[in-house]
């Protein structure tokens, strides 16, 4: 029997869990307040959960914006530290990239860790195609 399952059920999410990771553990998301999480989750082009099997309760957690045609960004991944080493990460990544309706998309990704993760499933450094403006404020100058 499977330790856990998949779902992509965006009503099975339990937010309070999603919120408590974000705002307390994710390097990424520290910054947001709960209203952004919960509009982002709201409005998110689809989500992937993985429950526990025994109790339902909610490990992990990954959300994608996409304009539903031929582009993705992949967010938001993570697993609860008590669940880590099962196997959670890889699959809530297959479910999103490889077992959706997102399959034959160009995904983008923003992350400081799990590179090893992400490349099993073809992510790398951008190539010569692939321009990006950060944040105001985030240090770059506009040629005059």
């Amino acid at each position: 029997m499977a330790e856990f399952e998949i779902d992509d059920d965006p009503g099975r999410v339990d937010r309070d869990v999603l919120w408590e990771f974000l705002s307390t553990k994710a390097y990424w998301g520290r910054s947001r307040d709960r209203g952004t999480v919960e509009r982002q989750l709201d409005g998110a082009w689809r989500v992937v959960a993985a429950y526990r099997a025994t109790d339902g309760s909610m490990i992990g957690f990954a959300r994608a914006v996409s304009d539903g045609e031929a582009l993705a960004y992949l967010a938001d991944v993570f697993v609860v530290e008590e669940a880590r080493g099962l196997g959670v990460g890889t699959e809530l990544v297959r479910a999103m990239i490889e077992d959706g309706p997102g399959r034959d998309f160009r995904w983008m990704l923003h992350t400081l860790d799990a590179h090893g993760l992400y490349r099993r499933f073809g992510f790398a450094e951008p190539d010569a195609t692939y321009l990006e403006r950060r944040a105001a404020g985030a240090g770059y100058t506009v040629d005059s």
